[in-house]
């Protein structure tokens, strides 16, 4: 009988994912416990790579798992970025797949609002979010029974309550973040003590990395998230990724319908 991810499977993982703190331990439960193939998402930032690395190191793919690594490819990304997926693809020998956007909505998107459109409003900049990243992630996670993210509680005060693993009804897989419960030290630690591939825009004051035009450094003592739609006022600032389509405000009905 084929195994299918479930609300009940993903409690069970999140209490055995908190039993342990050892993170390559984590990588081996979520390997054992979910049966077909286990979607990563990548955006080569600092949870994410020591993921990557924890991966590597576990040997779970050696041992028959199915780890999808993929990145999203928004056509907006640093040079850098592409660099330390190059770099990660080498020392930890594992393909990261790039996923892009639909073309024909792309284009459709940037007559609509404009090249740099998304910096007139918060709907536009949420409707380039959703063409170029939820879209394609939604694309990308499909088929999938569990979904590995870099959250962390201490990011910001909206993923406050992140667990190690939940159940994702809206995509109907598990949705593990196998870091939500590590401090910034912890994490620092592990990178220093494991040599972790790590973006060059980090040392240059880049905390949280997305698209280019969206990103900037951020300044001693700001939020991690300071640097992400810098322009707009708002406390809770999210791309869609994470945030359940219920809550999204993305794109005018008629636009989804026609880009269905």
């Amino acid at each position: 009988m084929r195994w299918n991810a479930s609300a009940k499977a993903a409690a069970e993982l999140d209490r055995a994912l908190a039993a342990t703190d050892d993170l390559v331990e984590r990588i081996k439960l979520i390997a054992e416990r979910i049966e077909g193939r286990i979607a990563f998402s990548t955006s080569v930032g600092l949870e994410d790579q020591v993921i990557l690395q924890a991966i590597a190191k576990s040997g779970v793919a050696k041992s028959g798992a199915e780890i999808d690594v993929f990145t999203l490819d928004t056509g907006r990304l640093f040079p850098e970025v592409l660099e330390t997926i190059e770099l990660s693809e080498l020392r930890y020998r594992t393909r990261i797949r790039l996923v892009a956007p639909d073309a024909r909505e792309v284009e459709e998107l940037v007559s609509r609002d404009g090249v740099y459109g998304f910096r007139q409003s918060v709907e536009n900049r949420k409707s380039c979010c959703e063409v170029r990243k939820v879209r394609p992630l939604n694309r990308a996670l499909q088929g999938a029974q569990g979904w590995i993210a870099g959250l962390r509680r201490e990011q910001s005060q909206a993923r406050a309550d992140v667990p190690l693993a939940e159940w994702d009804a809206e995509r109907g897989l598990i949705k593990i973040n196998p870091i939500a419960d590590w401090s910034d030290k912890r994490l620092n630690d592990y990178i220093d003590a494991n040599n972790v591939v790590v973006n060059p825009l980090h040392a240059q004051g880049f905390v949280s990395i997305g698209c280019a035009p969206c990103t900037r450094a951020i300044e001693p003592g700001e939020d991690p998230r300071a640097g992400r739609w810098w322009w707009e006022a708002e406390d809770k600032k999210e791309c869609g990724l994470h945030v359940a389509e219920s809550e999204r405000s993305a794109v005018p009905v008629a636009h989804r319908e026609k880009a269905a």
